[in-house]
């Protein structure tokens, strides 16, 4: 099985940062946003650091917390060898986990720092993820200045940073249960389509987590994907009653709410893994509707490299179910 239940692992705080284009969003209220793609420094990968400096600095301040309190640091990114999160991560001297499962990576992220606490009779974790719109359509894509036609499938990397912290003292916020998903590759070749690309990668994690865990999709208030967009949210749901015969009512994209519909700019919605925890936690959580959500992180596993050879892209979904106890 790739499932697990936890029994004591809670969030206690998030904290985030968001870009110029975010700002002017659904979302309204966020911790910090950016007035610019530089934020003060030199290049496009800089200020990413940056930003991911910024939400762990204002995290641990917020919680009264030095570095020596906080057990495992694991973050990760868009950039090539995760160089944003290893570049941030040098600044503090905790042990450090590097992820990367593209846009699926926060997700990822909770998983691994969930089984560092559940295993141990106390210990804090920080989960960080970040993405920099101009620093991944470069390295995805081209630059923005090349000025390269899209097609309405494209998808609009979001620019923020969220840094989160695991606790295993009791908040309302726990985390109930995870699976693991495994990489599905069904011939896909458009690297500007990932919503199609990553829609069965999805689709097959949330069948396996209710399988697994003998649970119907209407046990969730929300199903809540991470970057998927419009596009590839009607295809989640489309893909899941044919090929599994269930109904996805309760089904939310967070690249597809992140922007308003007048961000013509944005396209099919946001992509990056800072999707799905900037709309989550500015957003959903505010709300204070939903009390069980099943978290679905989202990635396109492709480099342009491969691409380019004319090789298909494989997709990477994970889940992990978040309760609101209070």
């Amino acid at each position: 099985m790739a499932s697990k239940k936890l029994n004591s692992v809670y969030i206690k705080d998030a904290f985030s940062i968001a870009g110029p284009v975010e700002k002017e969003g659904s979302i309204k209220d966020y911790d910090l946003v950016m007035d610019d793609y530089y934020y003060r420094a030199k290049t496009f990968e800089q200020a990413e650091i940056r930003m991911q400096r910024v939400v762990i600095d204002n995290l641990l301040r917020k919680n009264h917390l030095l570095h020596s309190d906080i057990d495992l640091l694991v973050s990760g990114d868009l950039s090539n060898q995760i160089s944003v999160s290893c570049y941030a991560a040098s600044n503090y001297n905790i042990p450090f986990l590097g992820v990367y499962s593209a846009c699926a990576s926060f997700v990822e992220g909770l998983i691994l720092a969930s089984e560092l606490i559940e295993t141990r009779r106390k210990a804090n974790a920080v989960c960080v993820t970040s993405s920099h719109n101009l620093a991944a359509e470069k390295q995805f894509r081209f630059p923005i200045e090349y000025g390269a036609p899209k097609p309405k499938t494209t998808t609009f990397t979001a620019t923020g940073s969220v840094a989160v912290l695991l606790t295993k003292d009791k908040t309302d916020l726990r985390l109930e249960s995870y699976t693991i998903g495994s990489v599905i590759d069904m011939g896909m070749m458009d690297a500007s389509h990932m919503g199609a690309v990553m829609a069965p990668a999805a689709a097959k994690v949330i069948t396996n987590h209710l399988q697994e865990l003998n649970r119907s999709i209407d046990y969730y208030d929300m199903i809540l994907t991470g970057d998927l967009g419009c596009i590839g949210s009607k295809i989640l749901k489309e893909y899941m009653k044919r090929s599994y015969g269930i109904k996805m009512s309760n089904h939310i994209d967070a690249g597809c709410e992140l922007y308003l519909k007048s961000q013509e700019e944005t396209f099919a919605g946001a992509s990056g893994p800072v999707a799905l925890p900037l709309y989550l936690f500015n957003k959903i959580l505010k709300q204070k509707k939903p009390k069980k959500i099943l978290l679905i992180g989202t990635g396109s596993l492709h480099n342009p490299f491969l691409v380019n050879q004319k090789l298909s892209i494989p997709a990477i979904a994970h889940a992990i179910s978040l309760e609101v106890v209070a």
